[in-house]
């Protein structure tokens, strides 16, 4: 297979990552960036022996891309990507796939018009623990999920707000933790529970007086499967605590997996505090091995460097996925499932009701009730 040559498209703190990522993959070539601003991409570009764009289209006709990552602020993906799109070019978003639903649904049909693929970048799916969960529940280890918790308590400081202009505003960023910090763990509820049938969610902004998005929400929910569940996500603990998502299963057997410790981690900011690993683990014949998988899960994560690998492991599925033509692991139908998740939460305390999957896009003026207070 010939190597696929890449670019990134925005150049904010996440973007470093990327570059790290594709730096080492064997089967691509990184060869090009792109930002609005020409010095800002001229600068990046230094760093990395890169061409600098500020033109989308041309950089991907003038560098023959075969496929880019998108590091823009949220409400920015949809241009990018249709830009990217439009040129030829196979897209992989950084999470979440958009802030709307609307978003999500244009961006997802231009990819199927164009024969090109589209993903969103959830790396903490290629966590050894986090997919140590997956298999169990997919062998029927815990028989039919039936409880599923999402719990991330986590701490943003005015500092972190400041070290961007777009962080912390509705328009800018698109929400708060919804939108930016628990759609990993959101992410994974969905995939191990499967889909949604109900949904009722409330949000706050409790000690952050200086921004105008929310920084904490809970919901619960009802799974199509007939399980149930519970989401609590909040910026609100200093210091910030964990990040967790477990699993109940129908034969009474529990697992779960704590994806973040301590100070979460932020790109370009923080490193990755500690490892992730699997916390509670009650299948039968196996209760006795959480030890041993934490020592060799923290043995792995100190011999790379987690800040970028697991975008690598991700880049790489996305390779794979482009060579024989074929979904990758996150999708864009995969990615959407997440924004319709915490839009649902939006709508929600909005309305005072619970609301019904599947969602549809609203062009209403209140944001899906983000200016609903």
């Amino acid at each position: 297979m010939k190597k696929l040559k890449t670019a990134v498209i925005g150049v904010g703190k996440v973007t470093h990552l990327h570059a790290k990522a594709f730096k080492n993959l064997e089967r691509t070539e990184f060869v090009a960036v792109y930002s609005r601003d020409i010095s800002k991409a001229k600068n990046f570009a230094d760093q990395y022996d890169l061409k600098p764009y500020s033109d989308i289209e041309e950089m991907i006709h003038d560098s023959k891309i075969d496929f880019v990552t998108i590091c823009t602020p949220h409400p920015a993906h949809k241009n990018g990507v249709l830009q990217a799109i439009n040129a030829g070019s196979h897209v992989l978003v950084e999470k979440p796939l958009a802030s709307t639903l609307e978003d999500c649904d244009t961006m997802i049909e231009a990819a199927k018009k164009k024969n090109v693929l589209l993903g969103t970048i959830y790396q903490r799916r290629f966590y050894e623990p986090v997919l140590r969960v997956k298999r169990a529940i997919d062998a029927g280890k815990i028989g039919k999920p039936i409880l599923g918790t999402v719990t991330m308590l986590g701490w943003r400081d005015e500092d972190y707000y400041k070290s961007d202009p777009w962080r912390g505003k509705w328009k800018e960023e698109g929400g708060g933790v919804l939108v930016n910090q628990a759609p990993h763990q959101l992410d994974l509820l969905q995939w191990y529970m499967g889909p949604i049938d109900e949904l009722y969610g409330y949000w706050k902004n409790l000690n952050h007086p200086y921004i105008e998005v929310e920084d904490s929400a809970i919901a619960v929910i009802k799974f199509k499967n007939g399980g149930i569940g519970s989401i609590v996500v909040s910026n609100s603990q200093n210091p910030a605590l964990f990040g967790q998502v477990h699993v109940h299963g129908q034969s009474g057997a529990s697992i779960g997996v704590q994806t973040d410790s301590g100070a979460m981690f932020i790109a370009g900011m923080l490193g990755v505090a500690e490892p992730p690993y699997n916390d509670t683990w009650t299948v039968k014949g196996e209760e006795s091995m959480l030890e041993k998988w934490k020592i060799e899960d923290a043995d792995f994560f100190g011999k790379i460097d987690p800040t970028y690998y697991f975008h690598e492991r991700q880049f790489e599925d996305f390779v794979n996925a482009i060579a024989v033509r074929k979904k990758p692991l996150i999708d864009g139908e995969e990615g959407r499932k997440t924004v319709e998740l915490f839009t649902a939460i939006y709508r929600s305390n909005r309305d005072k009701k619970p609301v019904k999957f599947p969602l549809t896009p609203e062009n209403g003026i209140d944001f899906d009730g983000r200016l609903i207070r």
